[in-house]
């Protein structure tokens, strides 16, 4: 019978009990019928269902809530389920349609700090690579409050958590880019790269190198407000992903030209000189483990030292741009345990080195077809019915040009469809050679060679119809 409370472990006996496929058939009982039914419904959620009740305790007043002593912790708690649920697109798609897309964009607006940053992480998680939702936002208008907290919260963490959801919101989304610009939003990102997080930093960059990389134009823009100077600061932080990011920065500016000098990140030559060769000198001096870490630095730094001045760095001179090993293939590790069936069968039947034991395998003869005798005495030898070679003749059948493969490819622990479909392949080669030979007026004959060879293709006739015929 079904017990109060999780009883997994009664669950997994049970399973186990019916689930040995080589005993009898059991029929279940009406009591086990019940047990198993009632511990499923007791661990398994009605996902739609669940989301209309979140959706309902979001439309409701907070005052409504707090009188029937719903707290802030629950709220926290029910946007951590809800973000588990809209990881699934169709979910983050039904969220609009059952109602609670425009009370989640409200918890934006939250006077708690942890439920706006919950909320931003929901709306993150609903827009990502999803332009239906991204557009069921712009429409309900919540990239406002995604900038107003981006900007003006006075928490880090919460404006960080709303710069994830503005980056996820306009990528990939033209209108919403659009948006963000005409809501001064470089304006909003130059000034963001004042903060003291590191994280925050790495995540504003981020954007922009994307913003920058998707509109070439918006480069005069940036480059007018001040953020080449800004990067070239932070090109020379203590935290490597800072660095990175604005060197990438700086290397998307460095590739846009204009005919106007003062639109050009040229104007900071010297200064963004005396980076890079601080940067060539810093890296000279890492030990072998840093260097290996510095790996995307020590490529953006010549990058953008060839953009700037046409010529490789002292990297390159000094052999630290690309280190021993760096440049190596990868290893061949999916090989080891996906070998080509044909590459491991080949490896198990290897001949035996030796005088005594080489072969020389037939030569591929290119030349006219064989004569009506050859053609029969040479189909009588590889074991073809006499009465098959009645009134078949060579010129028209590819027959006439036998096929053969070893006995112990075909037998050697194989099944009967594995032959087949060997035998197939081999058919459809055949055919797309014997079409090539005939367009250039030649025929191909395949000799037969050694013994211990089966005819793998005794009649397919050229021709619209293709007709195999394969012998047992």
């Amino acid at each position: 019978m079904a017990k109060d409370g999780s009883d997994w472990e009664g669950l997994l006996k049970w399973s186990l009990s019916h689930s040995d496929a080589t005993g009898p058939q059991r029929h279940l009982s009406e009591d086990d019928r019940r047990w198993f039914m009632e511990a499923m419904q007791a661990h398994s959620v009605d996902v739609v269902k669940r989301m209309k009740e979140i959706t309902q305790v979001m439309q409701t007043p907070d005052h409504v809530l707090e009188a029937q002593g719903v707290t802030p912790a629950d709220i926290e708690d029910m946007l951590d389920e809800l973000q588990e649920h809209v990881e699934s697109i169709d979910m983050a798609n039904d969220l609009h349609s059952i109602g609670g897309l425009v009370p989640l964009l409200g918890y934006l607006k939250s006077p708690h700090a942890n439920i706006r940053a919950k909320a931003a992480n929901v709306v993150t998680t609903v827009v990502q690579n999803n332009p239906r939702s991204q557009q069921l936002v712009m429409d309900a208008n919540g990239l406002e409050p995604l900038i107003s907290n981006f900007t003006s919260d006075p928490d880090v963490f919460i404006r960080t958590k709303s710069l994830g959801a503005i980056s996820s919101l306009i990528r990939h989304n033209k209108p919403g880019i659009a948006a963000f610009r005409l809501a001064n939003g470089y304006a909003s990102l130059r000034d963001a790269l004042s903060s003291e997080s590191v994280n925050f930093q790495r995540k504003v960059l981020n954007l922009i190198h994307y913003l920058l990389h998707e509109n070439r134009a918006d480069c005069t823009v940036v480059t007018e407000i001040g953020f080449p100077r800004i990067m070239m600061h932070l090109a020379a932080s203590d935290d490597s992903g800072v660095r990175e990011a604005a060197l990438q920065g700086l290397l998307e500016l460095a590739h846009f030209k204009t005919s106007d000098s003062s639109t050009n990140i040229t104007v900071e030559h010297d200064k963004l000189k005396q980076l890079l060769e601080q940067r060539i000198k810093d890296i000279s001096m890492m030990s072998s483990e840093d260097l290996g870490a510095a790996k995307e630095e020590r490529q953006l730094v010549d990058s953008l030292w060839s953009a700037l001045y046409n010529k490789p760095s002292i990297l390159r001179e000094k052999g630290l741009l690309v280190l021993p090993g760096e440049d190596a293939p990868p290893p061949d590790v999916a090989s080891n345990h996906f070998e080509p069936p044909l590459r491991a069968w080949a490896a198990r039947h290897e001949p035996n080195e030796g005088p005594a034991h080489e072969k020389k395998e037939a030569p591929l003869l290119l030349g006219p077809a064989p004569r009506e005798a050859d053609y029969v005495q040479t189909r009588t030898d590889a074991g073809i019915p006499e009465d098959e070679l009645q009134g078949h003749a060579p010129s028209k059948y590819l027959s006439a040009y036998l096929f053969i493969i070893p006995d112990t490819f075909l037998k050697q622990g194989r099944q009967e469809n594995e032959r087949l479909s060997i035998c197939l392949v081999v058919m459809l080669v055949v055919k797309e050679l014997c079409d090539y030979f005939e367009s250039l007026d030649l025929t191909p004959h395949l000799p037969i060679g050694e013994t211990n060879f089966s005819v793998v293709i005794h009649s397919l006739r050229l021709g619209p119809s293709l007709g195999p015929s394969l012998m047992p």
